[in-house]
């Protein structure tokens, strides 16, 4: 069975959606928590700059809409791997986290070839 849409998300629920928290959100709290090196920030603006480069940020994440973002699994293969870097600062941190593969998400309020963003309410996808 093949997936259409990866999350990569945390056990922290942000105030705006109340839905897991995603990847770069958790590497920022490490940040602003001070736990990440120089040399470890720097790596994670390098990759926070690489998406905001090469990735459309949905309309409605600008907004601070209560949305949440998912990959699109059939073509984000680049970015998974662009993301390991990341993961690997959660992992050295121990902030949990999960890969949450699905078909099932709810309403799609934004898509794009590389994402979609989903529309939650009270921490639900809807």
């Amino acid at each position: 069975m093949g997936y259409r849409y990866m999350r990569i998300q945390g056990g922290e629920n942000p105030y705006v959606t109340e839905y897991p928290k995603w990847v770069f959100s958790l590497c920022w709290n490490l940040i602003r928590d001070g736990r990440l090196t120089d040399k470890e920030r720097e790596l994670f603006f390098s990759i926070d700059s690489w998406f905001k480069v090469n990735l459309p940020e949905p309309e409605p994440c600008k907004n601070r809409e209560k949305v949440i973002p998912f990959f699109k699994c059939e073509s984000t293969r680049e970015m998974a791997e662009r993301l390991q870097p990341a993961v690997g600062l959660l992992d050295k941190y121990q902030k949990p986290y999960d890969v949450v593969y699905t078909n099932f998400v709810g309403t799609i309020v934004y898509e794009d070839a590389w994402q979609i963003a989903v529309r939650v309410e009270d921490g639900k996808m809807i």
